[in-house]
């Protein structure tokens, strides 16, 4: 009898802790639920205009570069740090590549003008988390300071538009892959899901992907545990500006030229879609692949309300509010799911 009794306790016990992970699995990826609910509301409200091929085609198209730039952000958010010099790098890095094969360097092959973007984008970076690793700056002052230097230096590089750039440097933001039995896409939706799959295993099959998780939860246990910390925050900082740069070429690419506000308005709308994706506020916690829902989630709320003919202010409100409820969300789920793991 005893054992029988035992055998059932057992039975229940592994049947709470399986529901107990089906929960932290659902509460974690909570985004894509909300992105197919949102999908289906607009689906519903303009049936067969919403679903249509070249509305999904544009939805992923707009969302590329900011997909970039919200990656950007994310892994500084994972690092347990921030930064709202993202948009500014990416409009100051893809102004300096324009003006470099157009005035600077005329002549030169498209392939150069992204290394000077990618390594424009690294340089900010790296000046960044320096002043944050090696001086204690404080980030979000530091990331402030960039963000209002590089927005004013992009209209000190020039205040118009740069257009006749070479098609190898507008090629992977503006060209289209036409693929036999499939309709055409830009190559810029394939690039975002590449890139976004390539961060998510680096992040989590590497060494140094988890000690950026570990910087994140907690800097002084890391640094006990042998982790370079300073190393750590200058890479993240590094791969942040190369991330934003590549989210200014994307753009680039898109609008077909770089212009002087051309990711000046990102910040936000990128740091809303890694939060609302679940990555932590607090360092430590979050999966980049939710962050592309993020992006989506935006992105299908923008299309569908632009389709409804609502005005770009009201756009604006209305992802602030979704940023706040996003935040209130994952504070509740945050405080279920540490209840959840100390039943555990």
């Amino acid at each position: 009898m005893s054992t029988l009794t035992n055998l059932s306790s057992s039975i229940e016990g592994l049947r709470d802790a399986n529901r107990t992970q089906t929960l932290l699995f659902l509460m974690d990826n909570l985004i894509w639920p909300i992105l197919l609910v949102s999908f289906l509301f607009f689906s519903a409200l303009l049936p067969e205009i919403f679903t249509d091929y070249n509305n999904i085609r544009f939805l992923l198209y707009t969302s590329a570069g900011l997909g970039a730039i919200t990656l950007a952000e994310g892994i500084c958010l994972i690092s347990g740090h921030f930064d709202l010099s993202v948009g500014s790098i990416a409009g100051f890095s893809a102004m300096t590549g324009a003006l470099f094969l157009t005035k600077w360097a005329p002549g030169m092959p498209g392939v150069v003008g992204i290394a000077v973007v990618l390594g424009m984008g690294a340089l900010v970076g790296f000046g960044n988390g320096f002043f944050i690793s090696k001086f204690g700056v404080n980030p979000f002052l530091q990331t402030l300071s960039t963000l209002i230097i590089f927005e004013g230096g992009i209209l000190v590089l020039s205040s118009t538009s740069i257009y006749n750039l070479p098609k190898t440097f507008t090629y992977l933001g503006g060209a289209t892959l036409d693929l036999p039995l499939f309709k055409p896409m830009p190559i810029a939706v394939f690039f975002l899901f590449a890139l976004f799959v390539a961060i998510f295993l680096w992040l989590t099959k590497t060494r140094f992907g988890r000690a950026i998780y570990a910087v994140g939860g907690d800097k002084d246990a890391a640094a006990e545990a042998g982790i370079d910390v300073d190393k750590v925050v200058i890479s993240v900082y590094v791969l942040s500006g190369m991330l934003a740069a590549t989210g200014g070429l994307l753009l680039t690419g898109f609008t077909g030229g770089a212009t002087p506000t051309l990711g000046t308005a990102q910040l936000f709308p990128a740091f809303t879609a890694a939060v609302i994706g679940g990555i932590s506020l607090f360092g430590g916690r979050g999966n980049v692949l939710n962050a592309l829902g993020g992006v989506l989630l935006l992105g299908t709320i923008s299309a569908g309300l632009v389709m409804l003919n609502v005005g770009p202010q009201i756009v604006q409100t209305v992802n602030g509010v979704i940023l706040f409820a996003a935040i209130l969300l994952y504070t509740f789920v945050g405080r279920y799911r540490e209840r959840l793991l100390s039943d555990l």
